[in-house]
């Protein structure tokens, strides 16, 4: 078993943790015992119905928190000129081609999300390796290999997040930091929850939300009642 702090432990004897909240008491929880001496990130975690090992029910998606998720998302873009200085324009921290392969390849990792135009992908693919286990390979999926690189850049930086499913079928996103107020949390949480409602795979079969949690960076999980999310949504 984990051994867990002593803030941890104590946060454990605040509220019940088998019980299941109402969303907003369940943020109003989480946020009262958040309180680490930095601004811990608001998670969400959600168990899924679903078998990711079969290609028609591996849920993933991209979304648009309403007020982002509170952090500075480092931006390389994998593009050639004219395409790098229009990046670099719009507010990418990297942007370039040639010298950028080269830094990957000897680990250079200060950066969180990687976008690249179509025409450079022959080569970024060839980093598969080295991005993949990491989760920065571009993906048309997810919107990032693109010409249309000052949209994209645009997106990430103001709170476009891509989420997918574990091989044991849970979701995990930060979708703000707990010094958000309780409806900045609600309003991202709603959005959130929404996109992974519409992301239902039609081959799924039985209850699609198993269970759903909040918890902070070093906090434990808040039980949520599925129908009050879903609610929220209707």
């Amino acid at each position: 078993m984990k051994n867990h702090g002593k803030r941890f432990n104590a946060t454990l004897k605040t509220f019940d943790i088998a019980k299941e909240f109402n969303f907003l008491d369940a943020i109003k929880t989480v946020k009262k015992n958040a309180t680490a001496k930095f601004d811990e990130s608001f998670d969400i975690a959600i168990r899924l119905g679903v078998d990711p090992r079969k290609a028609d029910q591996l849920v993933r998606g991209t979304v648009s928190l309403p007020h982002g998720t509170g952090k500075t998302v480092r931006v390389l873009v994998m593009a050639k000129a004219p395409k790098d200085q229009e990046a670099l324009a719009a507010g990418a921290d990297h942007a370039g081609f040639t010298e950028y392969i080269e830094k990957l390849q000897s680990g250079w990792a200060e950066i969180d999300v990687i976008i690249a135009t179509p025409d450079v992908m022959g080569e970024v693919g060839k980093l598969g390796r080295i991005l993949g286990p990491r989760g920065l390979m571009p993906n048309p999926k997810s919107g990032t290999v693109t010409f249309d690189v000052a949209k994209a850049v645009a997106e990430v930086k103001a709170g476009k997040i891509e989420y997918r499913v574990d091989k044991s079928g849970n979701i995990h996103a930060s979708v703000g930091k707990c010094s958000f107020d309780e409806r900045q949390l609600a309003d991202n949480l709603h959005t959130f929850f929404g996109s992974i409602l519409r992301a239902k795979p039609q081959t799924a079969k039985g209850k699609y939300v198993k269970s759903i949690a909040f918890s902070s960076t070093m906090g434990p999980g808040v039980r949520v009642t599925e129908q009050s999310l879903t609610l929220a949504n209707e």
